[in-house]
């Protein structure tokens, strides 16, 4: 079976941890423990997110004013390969020597014309004061946008159109190479239409979901499992009448309401590759996911819900 597993962030770095390079070792040792057995089973695809360490990395460049800080498409490469390098060293560790692994880096195209340029929603980089990202945003021309008291870069978040590295990915894996490719969503880019279509990146954020998503249909996936820190999908989360889904249509899905910034796009892309593919998307916790693979825990999503999987 051909799965595509996309790492939540809490595969690297945990809320309220130090960004430090042991603590997302330490982190990534224990999501390769759990995804080896996967991969001696399987066909293996793996992406993550990169939001806190593309962070840190602005952070540290602004510390240096000689030059301008890189632009996020820069900064997102850089993490592709720093985090891939910990997945697949660490992975590497526990898997028998012969079987290989690879990191792609990975450009993905956005439009242009996409409505998210004209409305930045997703936060980056760290808090300000109303007067300082008033300053930023004439020097810089940054958007901003208010995070609960403080202030906070704002950038578009377009959905992603198009892989372009998807045939090499493709061949590694049909030789099978366990591949670690589009983290963070892969970098963003754009053709630049006054240039004759010149390949440039973009100040923007790719949904990491939504580009799994994208990466397992276009890898023709039997499998898209959306990994987490919680075991699976909650209707009414945060209240007494919380209920825990296992077995759901993405029509049912689809119809509860999820929030936006965090376990919403996880929904969306689960019922975007279930309804387009026909074939079963999961959503839950790293440490279950042999068995979320398995189908016995997290929420299972299949075109006929309990019913299709008996």
């Amino acid at each position: 079976m051909r799965v595509v597993v996309a790492l939540g962030g809490n595969a690297l770095l945990r809320r309220g941890e130090p960004m430090t390079a042991d603590v997302q070792r330490a982190n990534v040792v224990v999501a390769a423990k759990q995804l080896a057995p996967v991969a001696l089973l399987h066909e293996l695809v793996l992406s993550h997110g990169n939001g806190p360490q593309v962070g840190l990395l602005a952070l540290q460049a602004s510390a240096y004013e000689e030059v301008e800080a890189y632009p996020l498409d820069v900064l997102g490469a850089q993490t592709e390969g720093m985090i891939g390098y910990m997945i697949e060293q660490e992975l590497g560790n526990l898997l028998p020597p012969e079987v290989p692994l690879a990191t792609m880096l990975t450009m993905v195209e956005v439009d242009p014309d996409d409505p998210a340029f004209d409305d930045p929603t997703k936060f980056v980089g760290p808090v300000y004061s109303k007067e300082t990202a008033e300053g930023l945003r004439a020097e810089k021309g940054w958007a901003f946008k208010q995070d609960g008291e403080h202030w906070r870069r704002v950038v578009p978040s377009p959905e992603p159109a198009q892989i372009f590295e998807i045939r090499p990915i493709r061949w590694l894996v049909e030789h099978k190479v366990v591949v670690i490719c589009a983290g963070g969503g892969g970098v963003p880019t754009m053709f630049d239409r006054a240039t004759e279509n010149r390949l440039m990146g973009i100040e923007a954020v790719i949904d990491k979901d939504l580009a799994s998503e994208l990466l397992a249909r276009e890898l023709d996936a039997d499998l898209l499992v959306l990994a987490t820190d919680v075991d699976a999908v909650y209707s009414d989360w945060g209240t007494p009448q919380q209920r825990k889904i296992h077995d759901v249509t993405p029509e049912e899905l689809s119809a509860q309401p999820f929030a936006g910034g965090s376990m919403g796009p996880k929904v969306a892309a689960a019922v975007r590759f279930v309804e387009r593919t026909g074939k079963r998307a999961a959503i839950g916790a790293l440490a279950d996911i042999e068995r979320i693979v398995e189908g016995s825990v997290g929420t299972q999503v299949t075109p006929g819900g309990r019913e299709s999987r008996g």
